[in-house]
């Protein structure tokens, strides 16, 4: 059996979620060499920084079109669990190393990475699970 989609839900999905990270990219460049080349401030300041989080919000949007898009109830299935497992381990981790940050065990780290370590380990849990099914 099959557990890669190669439908049309499938395509628009990749294309919007490779569209996406293109934006997030280039707006998270943009911003890393604006600010310390231009110093802006106040809501230049707040918009520029906020610029690289909009992308993100948009893959997130674009999970849920799939999810409305696609009609084999399988694909759907296997993204909503690795999903699923994704957000449970990264709370599980996030939480742990907040407990040992609050202790001055271990270094800071920042907010932003939470979202590529969620999709890290969502995509891990989705080869497990359609590997699983083969």
């Amino acid at each position: 059996m099959i557990c890669t989609p190669n439908n049309a839900a499938a395509k628009r999905y990749q294309y919007r979620f490779i569209t996406a990270m293109a934006f997030y990219t280039f707006f998270l460049c943009a911003a890393v060499w604006i600010f310390p080349r231009y110093h802006p401030t106040g809501v230049l300041a707040y918009l520029l920084a906020i610029l690289p989080a909009l992308p993100i919000i948009g893959g997130i949007v674009v999970v849920g079109l799939y999810l409305a898009e696609e009609k084999d109830e399988f694909q759907r299935a296997i993204l909503v669990q690795s999903m699923i497992w994704g957000i449970g381990v990264t709370l599980s981790l996030t939480t742990a190393w907040g407990f040992l940050e609050v202790f001055k065990l271990v270094p800071h780290i920042e907010l932003y990475l939470i979202f590529p370590a969620f999709c890290a380990i969502s995509g891990f849990a989705s080869g497990i699970l359609k590997a699983r099914y083969r």
